[in-house]
């Protein structure tokens, strides 16, 4: 079998898995390139019944316009049924406290409205699409990862997954996080859009917009984004390699303007997309470890 086609293959068996074993599953999708792909995927699985299960978009307020654009047109054009939680909603309540220096993000505040969401929703299981090249702390997951009752990651308490086998037994208030894209990389992603003729925000092509440099990286110059001493936006033309919160996400200088120019373009990169655009990550070395002890997707 091809080697998408077996990425795809096994994809379609973990949601088909999930279907079977739990009462309210949910996808959470952000409009990044991941995230579509899997919902790509999921569409594919249960073809030609609708989505069994609702998506979910952890809303923080700072998105770039053209995934929130990306994901309204998407929703409404395969019908599906979207659940926002929204980061400002808890920081009007007063669950979290948003940091509004010149640094601040509120990429880290997600997990609360997050696990929020969660409980409210009463799901049991919840499909991400984090991918184990990703980053050394999402290496170490399982493709079911248990959450205990506040929605925290222990990674000595995950379950063996021998031959495929997936357990998905949890007591109330547990749930699992599943990630169906677990053996895919990068270069599987854009190699699987480019097959399929996946359509994606227009911010992951190369196209030209004001940028600041910024500790290494080229952050967009965008209303949520506050201008330090001494900066000044200029123009690049550049991609998104991934996309997140509008204050934390790089982007990096290219001409790909096409599925096919970007994949030569990520089969020659030596840094995964959150190590080279991600700045959240660059908080300490264990900073994704922590956020995910702490409930983080």
């Amino acid at each position: 079998m091809p080697h998408l086609d077996a990425l795809e293959a096994e994809s379609a068996h973990i949601f088909r898995e999930v279907a079977a074993t739990f009462e309210r599953p949910v996808l959470l999708f952000s409009g990044g390139k991941d995230s579509v792909v899997m919902l790509h995927l999921a569409a594919k699985a249960f073809w030609p019944a609708p989505l069994p299960f609702p998506v979910l978009h952890i809303d923080t307020g700072h998105n770039f316009d053209e995934v929130i654009d990306y994901r309204d047109a998407t929703v409404e054009r395969l019908g599906l049924r979207l659940v926002v939680g929204r980061v400002q909603d808890d920081i009007d309540a007063g669950r979290v406290v948003e940091d509004t220096g010149p640094r601040g993000s509120r990429n880290r505040l997600q997990t609360t409205t997050l696990l929020r969401s969660i409980r409210e929703g009463g799901y049991d299981a919840v499909f991400g699409g984090a991918r184990r090249d990703e980053e050394k702390a999402r290496a170490k997951e399982r493709v079911f990862s248990f959450r205990d009752e506040y929605g925290q990651w222990e990674p000595r308490s995950q379950r063996p997954e021998l031959w495929n086998i997936y357990n998905g037994k949890h007591r109330p208030g547990e749930h699992i996080r599943v990630f169906p894209l677990s053996n895919w990389t990068e270069l599987d992603i854009w190699s699987y859009i480019a097959a399929e003729g996946i359509d994606l925000p227009p911010l992951y092509y190369a196209h030209r917009r004001p940028v600041v440099q910024r500790d290494g990286m080229l952050l967009a110059h965008t209303r949520f984004l506050r201008l330090l001493d001494g900066e000044q936006p200029y123009e690049a033309t550049v991609r998104f390699r991934t996309v997140g919160d509008a204050t934390c996400t790089g982007c990096v200088e290219s001409s790909a303007s096409t599925p096919d120019e970007v994949v030569v373009e990520v089969a020659a990169a030596r840094v995964t997309e959150r190590g080279a655009t991600r700045a959240d990550d660059r908080i300490s070395e264990a900073g994704m470890e922590d956020r995910k002890r702490e409930g983080y997707f």
